[in-house]
């Protein structure tokens, strides 16, 4: 692969703090490079360097001759433009200065709007979503076909249709790129490099050819090396010093190298140290109560709708304590609205939604709602007085505040001083400090670095209550949950196992040119219920507490450690407990048809 540019010996600062120093490295012809690294590393300036938007403090660039570099920030400059600006018009203006002819120029434009799900080239620009005009930014930027594209978090503000046509979009370009991101599934289905700029390098930088799994495991390789180095160069070092400390009388000419030598290996020592600490990330374990109740919220036909549109409904399903469940659907759809039918905050219009007695529930807010941005970083973590508690300990404000990285120069900062990523490891803070039932999370992952989501992601896995997570991160999607109800934002809603199923449902209804609306139970007749259905209702309760105790001994049994090695006794444990759960799930959609009968 011909080199398109390299960095050699790259240093910036901010203010007196550097961002980072001596950094060089090599961008080739066909490279599909991830960046990523933990807030305040310099990604973002990096990029603008390398787009020559910006000049370091020191090192140069190497380019080569002619090259061609496409840049895109992460907010667009449409404010910028008329009433009356197109989409085609955008594009249009996107490739002038190319010498391009009137019918080459026509011909990109359609086929780029034909690729990106512009339907109207007569679309005003000011009335896209935030969406749609990532997407028209990004498709400026491509269809100038440079050389290298700069791309700093083209992800945000697309939901998850909008991420998906990336990847495919991304996929299908014949030039290089390098772009900043935070989404794992993206650096894992579209990235052939990854690189991390953080300062627990010794060059400032990790590079990993392939993609996101295989930097884990080169990167998980480089930190056992680092760690098995830094206990050699401990006990050499000790040895070292025990040698000084005798005082050799003579200082023959090698001696004296080896004095030299000894102090040169407690420099290199104490910089392996500085750089193996830098591994740490913020610690984040919610608090669960002690609550044994097999129900915390049952739905039963819920439906919801706002402003005259039906979100969703009827919907039945159950949460019980170890559930993760996940919430897809476009913007508008209903998931921020059924988390509030959840907690409390809203009830439905139809149906029947049923929570645990002092059902003790903890929000993530997307919009942060919940932070005072005027309050100082000490009182946002610390209410009261100089101590937390937390699960029946008391924590100092300085060392609480350390467990999220911060400095403590911040403790007196406002949060407006702060982050995107640090007022949301403020509200993740806040948050441990409540004992929950129940977890609803909103986009937790907005704006956390890498360290922080993969930390985040097995506090999530490991909390005991139920959880409900709404995310466009497909990995933690992934990863976390156990099932997913998808709302298409047409009133209907269907639940799948994870998240392939649900792509390959979207495919096929993408297909079909509709979405198969969520099984329902058959309408009911309008009619008296017999005396028999009054006798079934009336026992009703008592056989979905039934079947739900037998559902909570199969999943016991399958948790049991003295089977987690056996793999045929597993499959069948696991065939219970899905038998289990269908039974408790029939009984709920019983119970709603005869509620509904009894209604009429």
């Amino acid at each position: 692969m011909a080199i398109l540019l390299s960095c050699q010996n790259l240093t910036k600062s901010f203010g007196i703090r550097p961002l980072f120093e001596g950094l060089s490295f090599g961008l080739f012809e066909g490279e599909r490079t991830g960046l990523i690294g933990p807030n305040g590393a310099g990604k973002s300036t990096l990029l603008k360097i390398l787009a020559g938007l910006e000049t370091s403090d020191d090192g140069k660039i190497a380019a080569r001759r002619g090259l061609r570099v496409g840049y895109l920030a992460q907010q667009d400059r449409f404010e910028t433009v008329g009433e009356g600006w197109t989409v085609r018009d955008e594009l249009n203006r996107a490739l002038q200065g190319l010498n391009l002819e009137d019918w080459e120029i026509d011909m990109r434009v359609e086929s780029g709007m034909e690729r990106s799900g512009f339907v109207d080239p007569d679309q005003r620009v000011d009335k896209l979503s935030g969406g749609w005009r990532k997407r028209l930014a990004i498709l400026s930027q491509v269809l100038r076909e440079p050389d290298l594209l700069l791309l700093d978090e083209p992800t945000n503000h697309l939901d998850l249709e909008g991420v998906l046509w990336l990847e495919r979009f991304m996929s299908g370009l014949d030039f290089a790129f390098l772009t900043i991101t935070h989404d794992r599934s993206f650096l894992e289905r579209v990235c052939n490099r990854v690189v991390e700029l953080n300062k627990r390098y010794e060059d400032g930088h990790f590079s990993s050819q392939g993609n996101y799994s295989d930097f884990l495991e080169k990167r998980e390789e480089l930190f056992s090396h680092q760690a098995t180095l830094q206990q050699t160069m401990q006990n050499t070092v000790r040895g070292e010093i025990a040698w000084l400390r005798k005082g050799p009388k003579a200082r023959t000419t090698k001696q004296q190298a080896r004095i030299d030598r000894a102090g040169e290996m407690i420099s290199d020592l104490a910089e392996l140290k500085f750089r193996n600490a830098q591994v740490r990330a913020t610690e984040i374990d919610f608090d669960a109560t002690e609550r044994r109740s097999k129900s915390l919220v049952r739905c039963l036909g819920v439906e919801k709708s706002m402003g005259g549109k039906k979100l969703f409904g009827p919907l039945d399903l159950m949460l019980s304590p170890g559930d993760k469940l996940g919430l897809l659907g476009e913007n508008g759809s209903g998931k921020s609205t059924l988390l509030k039918l959840f907690s409390g905050a809203l009830t439905p219009d139809k149906g029947t939604l049923r929570r645990a007695d002092d059902l003790k529930v903890v929000t993530f807010d997307q919009h942060r709602e919940q932070l005072d941005m005027t309050k100082t970083l000490k009182r946002s973590l610390c209410e009261a007085g100089e101590h937390v508690d937390f699960k029946g300990q008391r924590v100092h404000v300085y060392g609480w505040a350390e467990r999220f990285l911060f400095r403590t120069e911040q403790l007196e900062y406002p949060l407006s001083r702060l982050s995107g990523g640090e007022q949301a490891r403020v509200l993740i803070a806040r948050l441990m400090l409540r004992p929950a039932d129940i977890l609803l999370l909103d986009e937790p992952t907005n704006d956390l670095d890498l360290q922080s989501l993969e930390v985040l992601e097995n506090s999530m896995m490991e909390f005991p209550g139920a959880l409900v997570l709404v995310t466009h991160d497909r990995y933690l999607l992934e990863r976390v949950s156990q099932r997913i109800l998808a709302l298409d934002g047409k009133g209907n809603s269907n639940f799948y196992a994870d998240l392939s199923q649900w792509e390959a449902a979207r495919e096929e209804s993408d297909s079909l040119g509709a979405m198969h609306p969520v099984a329902a139970a058959p309408a009911a007749a309008k009619r008296a219920l017999t005396p028999k259905e009054e006798r079934e209702l009336q026992k009703m309760e008592a056989s979905i507490k039934a079947a739900e105790n037998e559902a909570a001994l199969a999943r016991a049994a399958l948790e049991d450690p003295a089977v987690a090695t056996d793999a045929s006794e597993l499959i069948k444990r696991q065939v219970r407990l899905d038998e289990a759960r269908q039974r408790v799930e029939a009984l709920f959609l019983r119970w709603n048809e005869l509620e509904a009968l009894r209604a009429l």
